[in-house]
């Protein structure tokens, strides 16, 4: 087990403006302002894979998910690549609004920014971004974008972020979401997603009140392949793709959300 001084997916940062316009700073500033104004009960934590799930706009589909992208993202860190056939929007089923039908009745907040890793997360978080807020329940969504850690130190640096949630949140749930697998075809980022996620699975229980649900698992069809009409660009989901994802987690969230008889009565205390 390593120690967080050992672990450099643990250390807590701030991204580098390298672009110089100051916008992952911003889109921080913003979410430290939303905290002043809102009572959310689930709180969504993590890179673009949470972002998206907001930012898809009604009848948006993937060509302007990944304009969206280009807007807020670091886009560079990305690596994508435009289809050689056909188009994003033909590649996109017409939007099922996941955040507006799904997560928006939670009362929920979505501090999610492209690009970040655990470390980005762990900075925002001790930076303002859990200040005057309580929410019932966190998701956590990170990780696939620590391409300078190993697999272990990946779920250690998440496993740093439930500890942070869990001192500064006590009565908080928390969900962490298992990396989804990326790429077309099998690949060692793959592989290394899926060690993280085993990671995960072995380490967490041992925190208290939080759960590991890996909603990765219709994603790779038999023939090893990711399809285009569930990822755009083989890392980031399509609409379809965020459909798939988010009825387990939505589940989760209601079972969470739901008092139990001692918690209604503590609090009232």
């Amino acid at each position: 087990r390593m120690s967080e001084e050992e672990n450099p997916a643990a250390e807590p940062l701030p991204v580098q403006d390298v672009q110089g316009d100051g916008r992952w700073m911003s889109q921080h500033n913003r979410f430290v302002q939303e905290c002043k104004d809102a009572e959310p009960d689930v709180l969504f934590v993590g890179d673009s894979m949470v972002q998206l799930m907001q930012q898809y706009e009604p009848g948006m589909g993937a060509a302007g998910a990944l304009a969206e992208m280009v807007a807020l993202d670091r886009y560079h860190e990305y690596n994508l690549s435009w289809p050689t056939t056909g188009s994003w929007t033909e590649l996109a089923p017409p939007p099922f609004e996941v955040w507006r039908e799904l997560f928006s009745p939670l009362h929920a907040l979505n501090f999610g920014i492209g690009g970040d890793t655990t470390c980005n997360v762990l900075w925002r978080l001790q930076n303002g971004e859990l200040e005057n807020i309580r929410p019932r329940v966190v998701v956590l969504w990170v990780g696939t974008n620590n391409h300078e850690h190993t697999a272990e130190q990946v779920a250690g640096g998440m496993v740093a972020i439930v500890q942070l949630l869990h001192s500064r949140l006590p009565k908080a749930k928390i969900v962490v979401l298992g990396l989804l697998p990326r790429g077309e075809f099998p690949n060692p980022l793959r592989e290394k997603n899926s060690a993280v996620n085993n990671y995960l699975r072995a380490s967490l229980p041992r925190l208290g009140p939080v759960q590991f649900l890996d909603v990765g698992g219709g994603f790779v069809h038999s023939d090893g392949t990711i399809s285009c009409r569930d990822m755009f660009d083989f890392l980031h989901l399509t609409a379809s793709g965020y459909s798939a994802m988010a009825t387990p987690l939505h589940e989760l969230l209601l079972q969470l959300l739901e008092e139990t008889p001692q918690e209604r009565r503590a609090s009232l205390v």
